[in-house]
């Protein structure tokens, strides 16, 4: 094999070492940096001097709140993509197998509101909220984040159902199952894949969700976990906690890693389903 022949065989793995470098760098230096002193914590060394669990005790302190920030976090992720899921399987159904009037348009206008961008719908929502008394509760965080978790979904989800055959429906119905068992009982349980891949992206999103959680909370018991680490304070006035807020950030990584690296077949399995009928 020439010189030539062997550089363009190595020159994709060579591409995707670089993308795959570009993209775990940032989380190398946060992982780097939350285990370092809080002496050490400007230093560019790529491997800290001595490794230091000192930012993870911070993390972790009574004072911080940081355990009920994540048990925050988890409910308002947990419910907001049940609830996303749930609306989503239906509507993207009928997105995909119903015929009705304007239902491009219908389906235009539901991805055109994910478009919007979240600080133009807070500051209504933080008006109404105060009116009704929402302010300080999970639902007021919930709600919202349905603004951009439920067209995410819908617009995945009616990709997924438009790719599976309709022969699978008109088989069940032939052998006695109305439209709605057909649904239940064949299409959801087929659709498994991609439904659950939906789920972990909807997760992810509403995990990360910052700005809407900062402005419908005030009281720290309430606060999720990306709100808590903004907020964190260093030992003195003018101290900026680099340290701490490196080893929440690598906590609050752990349970998306986790789960991606634990569901990863699943996930592959929905992104590359019914790419060939």
């Amino acid at each position: 094999m020439t010189l030539t022949a062997k550089w363009r065989q190595w020159l994709p793995h060579l591409g995707i070492a670089l993308v795959v470098a570009y993209c775990l760098a940032p989380f190398y230096w946060m992982l780097v940096s939350s285990l370092r002193s809080t002496g050490d914590i400007f230093s560019t060394s790529l491997f800290p001097s001595s490794v230091s669990f000192e930012n993870y005790r911070s993390v972790f302190s009574p004072g911080q709140g940081f355990t009920r920030a994540l048990l925050n976090s988890l409910v308002v992720a947990g419910i907001t993509t049940a609830l996303s899921l749930l609306l989503a399987t239906f509507t993207a159904y009928a997105m995909a197998r119903l015929e009705f009037r304007f239902k491009r348009l219908i389906l235009t206008l539901i991805i055109a509101t994910s478009m919007f961008p979240v600080v133009s719908i807070v500051v209504p929502l933080l008006k109404l909220f105060t009116d009704i008394g929402w302010i300080n509760t999970y639902q007021s965080m919930i709600v919202p984040s349905m603004s951009f978790t439920l067209p995410l979904a819908v617009w995945n989800l009616t990709t997924f159902f438009r790719q599976m055959p309709d022969e699978l429906e008109h088989a069940a119905m032939v052998d006695g199952c109305t439209r709605g068992q057909a649904f239940r009982k064949v299409i959801v349980p087929l659709a498994a894949p991609g439904i659950f891949t939906t789920a972990i992206i909807t997760f992810i999103a509403a995990w990360n969700e910052f700005l809407i959680a900062l402005s419908m909370t005030n009281k720290p018991s309430m606060q999720t976990a990306t709100v808590a680490i903004s907020k964190f304070s260093g030992a003195t006035t003018y101290q900026t906690p680099f340290g701490s807020q490196m080893a929440a950030g690598v906590v609050v990584t752990i349970p998306l890693v986790v789960m991606v690296l634990l569901f990863q077949r699943r996930i592959v399995a929905g992104l590359t389903a019914g790419a060939a009928k």
